[in-house]
């Protein structure tokens, strides 16, 4: 097996990073910061910092050499770092010294590092949100279709009250769709620039540093910090917060499909289910399971890197190393995650008679909350649900249903009490709020 299942030939389809993945390979990273460093020699030339001409040079350099990310692993070795070998390397394919000299000029590794990262952040979390934007919709059309639609609900694995299908596919959206509005601010404070010099305070960036940083930030599409985050990592942090969210948000839906579908329920339908290697029989939930899987990864994922934020002095040599062990698996899971779930959402069948055989099997039980309150109209709350635990029990013990029982011993209450389409409460509202929610988005 492979490192990751991101690099694995075999198992990369049932960890699919897509594009998302792509950003997060060595040339990838490498033209990243190379983008970085010749806009940065660009806004220099333009401000006075180093020559003009040296400044052209070194952005149309940027954007027409190649350097190999192998040839860049002896010194990344030895410097635990890979820029001081990028920039040799571009000065070395340059072959223009004086233009060259003025290079990386009063940056630190860290600022070209970070920024990279973060102009391939924007990509990825713009992959992310059109990934959501796809789930939520097609959410809210299932929970619109299946509004009124009666289920069991259930609470610790047990039978609870009647509620929707779309009351529940809400419940699954709402989170996913939350994680959206979220995303627009998420952006802003978090895809920054970095530029601070070597220790935090731009000593060798010119006379107007501050002037400089949002310049660059202007020019490259990013958030200009307005101060030194070397050892902030809050912005990494945040990210990876809002990822962890939208993991967990789909691993429920993927844990509840998974209960769902499971052999004796068979309330849910899945598109695209696996199957056996020696049960033909069988149709496993492997998308779900998968949804699942990352989501308990991501959760992994985030306490490590929670506890690389915390850096020593103005640099952390080791907590940054812990980043790049990490941060990468935790986007790609992500982005693995809403790929399942994208194709998911396009495929939940609900079984509606399966649904509604569950609840007509619990001869009335399920309707036990509603017998309560209907009992509680003529007589303290507290007989009601003496009297209500007392007919469950003959129920279950005569074979009889709960309403016959009830019934005889309480002729006035009506039949419409034990009809599970009348007890749904708010779950259709629910459904059709979600509906309301995502067409405003």
């Amino acid at each position: 097996m492979p490192a990751t299942p991101f690099d694995s030939l075999h198992l990369s389809a049932l960890f699919p990073a897509g594009d998302t993945g792509r950003l997060f390979s060595d040339s990838a990273e490498v033209r990243a910061m190379m983008l970085v460093q010749g806009s940065l020699a660009l806004v220099q030339g333009e401000a006075g910092v180093i020559p003009s001409e040296s400044a052209k040079a070194l952005h149309r350099a940027s954007l027409e050499l190649q350097i190999d990310p192998a040839g860049l692993a002896k010194t990344c070795g030895q410097n635990g770092v890979t820029v001081p070998g990028l920039v040799d390397a571009f000065r070395k394919n340059l072959q223009a010294p004086e233009h060259g000299q003025y290079l990386h000029w009063g940056a630190t590794s860290q600022d070209i590092q970070d920024t990279g990262l973060m102009l391939r952040m924007r990509s990825a979390l713009g992959q992310m949100e059109k990934a959501i934007i796809a789930i939520v919709n097609d959410l809210a059309n299932l929970a619109d279709a299946h509004a009124n639609t009666p289920m069991a609900a259930r609470s610790f694995g047990l039978h609870a009250t009647p509620t929707s299908f779309g009351a529940v596919v809400a419940a699954w959206g709402w989170p996913v769709l939350e994680a959206l509005r979220d995303l627009p601010e998420l952006k802003r404070q978090t895809l920054l620039v970095s530029l601070s010099g070597a220790a935090g305070t731009a000593s060798e960036l010119g006379p107007d540093p501050a002037k400089l940083r949002a310049e660059w930030a202007a020019k490259l599409g990013l958030s200009d910090p307005g101060r030194s985050w070397h050892s902030d990592r809050t912005p990494i942090l945040r990210q990876v917060d809002w990822m962890n969210r939208v993991c967990i948000a789909l691993g429920k839906i993927g844990d509840d499909l998974i209960l769902a579908s499971q052999s004796g329920i068979g309330e849910i339908t899945l598109g695209g289910a696996g199957g056996s290697s020696t049960m033909p029989q069988k149709q496993n939930p492997v998308a779900p399971a998968a949804m699942v899987a990352l989501a308990r990864h991501v959760q992994g994922l985030s306490a490590t890197l929670h506890g690389a934020g915390l850096h020593q002095n103005q640099r952390d040599g080791a907590a940054w190393f812990t980043e790049w062990l990490t941060f990468p698996q935790l986007v790609q899971s992500t982005a693995a995650a809403l790929t399942h779930g994208q194709k998911l959402a396009q495929g939940i069948t609900p079984n509606t008679e399966t649904m509604q055989e569950a609840l007509d099997n619990t001869g009335g039980m399920i309707l036990a909350e509603a017998l309560s309150f209907a009992l509680a109209q003529n007589m303290p709350r507290p007989d009601a649900q003496a009297e209500t635990k007392s007919l469950c029990s003959k129920a279950r013990d005569s074979g009889k249903s709960l309403q016959s029982l009830a019934q005889a011993a309480h002729p006035d209450l009506p039949d419409s009490l034990f009809d599970t389409k009348s007890q749904l409460g708010t779950g259709p509202d629910e459904a059709r709020n979600f509906v309301a929610a995502v067409k405003a988005q």
